[in-house]
């Protein structure tokens, strides 16, 4: 389930004496949300993963602002999917559906709101071996605050992916990953094919969703963790209806042909991985970096783990798992929230967000990086002092 996760001591014990089922944190926004799945196929290119199937099938999940309704929470994954998360991650002491039973915000198929051409469009990409559902709680949030969120599913890159005919995929790329170089490349390349194709699923002149017409065509952005943040690149290049990305944590693979990209960009991750000048993954952010000639911002956060960026570590804590995070996984959440709404609110709707222009005492976690200067600006005002420039 979660990347880095600890031994989970007692961890079911600790989950029944809390006498509740996990949960998500309500979404901050005026909107009531509501979601539904598609399952979609491209059928103009072969599966990357499974030899021999001819077309290209995803599960999608639509979070939207939506008419007040009483219907019953969405189904964070089902039964199926709980299980080859826990189990493929080799996590014991927890009941192996115990992800199927975590309380979402978001109401199945309630009556979607808004005017035509009226909402922006976000699409959400997960890290590699995770499902959509890893970014609910980012995604019920920015439905709250009137966007439509697009989670995809990128088949047989999940450790499991239910479809509605009863089909469970598992995670057949990992075998391709043992075998050769240029894996993450393909995986990359991969991703903005499957994002491309939703995005012409949901705009298209015949879309797969009956209440698409919500969608503003003209402002679409894109987040993802992990592999899934790597691939917002891809995708920002392949796909030119896309205005803007966040990479949350994600190492880079693809590079940035000259003469750069001139598109808003994000860069949000943990500080021990990617403060500037430590060398290791941090590298592909700064190459990435010289070549990103738009508004950009790198941010990093002091305590966050890799999976700080998407729910896991905020369910690992209410299940009783240890997983080594600095930061409390509902503190991560809140950042995660407010720092990914502010770039998509400044550059899909033109509102300018202050919160992105210098540290804020509310968030004295993250900090501001200026890979150029060496240097790493603290909520305090000033840089850091094992990164201040030098004389």
């Amino acid at each position: 389930m979660m990347g880095g996760m600890g031994t989970p001591a007692d961890a079911g014990d600790a989950l029944a004496a809390q006498g509740h089922t996990p949960r998500l944190p309500e979404p901050t926004g005026r909107c009531p949300v509501g979601t539904t799945s598609l399952w979609l196929t491209d059928t103009s290119r072969p599966d990357p993963w499974a030899a021999g199937v001819t077309a290209r099938e995803l599960m999608v999940s639509l979070w939207y602002p939506a008419m007040p309704s009483d219907g019953p929470r969405a189904e964070y994954m089902t039964p199926a999917e709980s299980v080859l998360h826990l189990t493929s991650r080799d996590i014991a002491g927890v009941p192996p559906g115990a992800l199927s039973t975590v309380r979402t915000n978001a109401v199945s198929s309630a009556p979607p709101a808004g005017r035509q051409r009226s909402r922006p469009l976000v699409v959400l990409s997960p890290g590699f071996t995770n499902s959509r559902s890893a970014l609910t709680g980012l995604a019920e949030d920015l439905a709250s605050h009137d966007y439509v969120v697009a989670g995809i599913d990128h088949a047989y890159e999940s450790f499991g992916t239910a479809f509605p005919d009863g089909r469970v995929t598992t995670c057949l790329a990992r075998e391709t990953r043992r075998r050769g170089e240029g894996f993450w490349e393909k995986l990359s390349a991969g991703r903005a094919a499957d994002i491309s194709f939703v995005l012409d699923q949901l705009t298209g002149a015949r879309p797969d969703w009956p209440a698409a017409a919500l969608i503003d065509p003209s402002r679409i952005a894109m987040a993802g963790h992990s592999i899934g943040g790597a691939a917002a690149i891809a995708a920002l290049l392949a796909d030119s209806r896309i205005r803007a990305g966040i990479d949350m944590d994600g190492t880079i693979h693809a590079p940035i042909p000259d003469p750069g990209l001139s598109r808003p960009f994000l860069f949000l991750g943990k500080q021990s991985n990617y403060t500037p000048g430590v060398g290791g993954n941090v590298t592909s952010w700064e190459h990435a970096w010289r070549l990103l000639t738009g508004w950009k911002r790198w941010l990093v956060v002091a305590g966050a783990i890799h999976a700080s960026f998407n729910d896991l570590a905020l369910l690992a804590d209410q299940i009783g798992i240890d997983v080594g995070a600095g930061l409390a996984g509902t503190r991560s959440m809140d950042i995660t929230r407010a720092y990914v709404r502010a770039f998509f609110d400044q550059h899909l709707r033109g509102e300018p967000q202050a919160l992105l222009d210098q540290p804020s005492p509310r968030y004295p976690e993250v900090m501001f990086c200026s890979p150029d200067a060496e240097s790493v600006w603290l909520a305090s005002g000033g840089p850091g002092p094992e990164l201040s420039p030098g004389p």
